[in-house]
């Protein structure tokens, strides 16, 4: 059963698609805030100003209320996490790198938030290694190579001391934040990951994990042996695991 607030959201978002009034949008905005600032303060840890990246995510999330299309049926959380993190994330690469990183491959991260955010925008979800290799030109193995030097920037440690004679870490002075919010981050790469299995693997995951039926009950509804489907539930993890490592 729907919740009465996934209800006003829809509602809301259906009111802005239709006449992108100001009253809509800020309704929008509203609900959906404390998430962008959740992820702002995540990425806070860096080092980076609080202040600033919040004012980074919250026009993140802006962007996200406008692209959105809640005619496709996904989440808001699914599109808006990958928007916000994205221009975070762009947000550090345009601040400096740690190490020295060849300007052909500095170039393709460029490109590649720039495909990013297109193919975002039209598959409502994060596009996968392959996808952005086939939208920029380029192999599998340059995207991820990119990707990976978006690291290069210097992370501040959580274990630093806040000073010379004192005992707390900066990590302890890090804030907690309703999991909620994190839940709806878990979701959104839960539904990114989902993406790289078909169909009858996606149904065979949430009948076992969702609604926790046995295999065998599983088999019995879709007309597979229960080793099929014990198969087809090793086969899927795995799968979603190798596409975790290379996100």
């Amino acid at each position: 059963m729907t919740s009465a607030p996934a209800m006003a959201d829809a509602a809301a978002f259906d009111r802005y698609k239709n006449r992108r009034d100001a009253e809509s949008r800020e309704q929008l905005v509203n609900r959906y805030l404390p998430l962008a600032r959740h992820l702002a303060r995540r990425y806070s840890r860096r080092g980076e100003d609080v202040d600033d990246l919040t004012q980074v995510a919250s026009f993140a999330l802006l962007k996200a209320i406008d692209r959105f299309d809640p005619q496709r049926g996904l989440a808001f959380t699914s599109f808006a996490v990958p928007t916000i993190t994205g221009e975070l994330k762009r947000y550090f690469r345009d601040h400096g790198w740690m190490v020295r990183v060849p300007r052909d491959v500095q170039e393709l991260k460029l490109r590649l938030d720039t495909a990013t955010e297109t193919l975002t925008g039209s598959l409502g979800r994060a596009p996968t290694p392959g996808e952005l290799a086939e939208q920029t030109g380029t192999s599998v193995e340059q995207v991820l190579e990119a990707i990976a030097a978006n690291t290069a920037h210097f992370p501040d440690s959580l274990d630093r001391p806040l000073s010379e004679d004192g005992d707390e870490t900066f990590d302890g002075t890090v804030g907690h934040d309703d999991p909620g919010f994190s839940r709806a981050e878990d979701a959104a790469v839960v539904d990114q990951l989902l993406d790289t299995l078909d169909e009858r693997e996606r149904v065979i995951l949430r009948l076992r994990f969702e609604q926790e039926l046995t295999q065998a009950e599983i088999g019995d509804q879709l007309g597979l042996s229960q080793m099929h489907v014990s198969r087809l539930i090793r086969k899927s993890i795995a799968t979603l695991q190798e596409a975790a490592l290379n996100a």
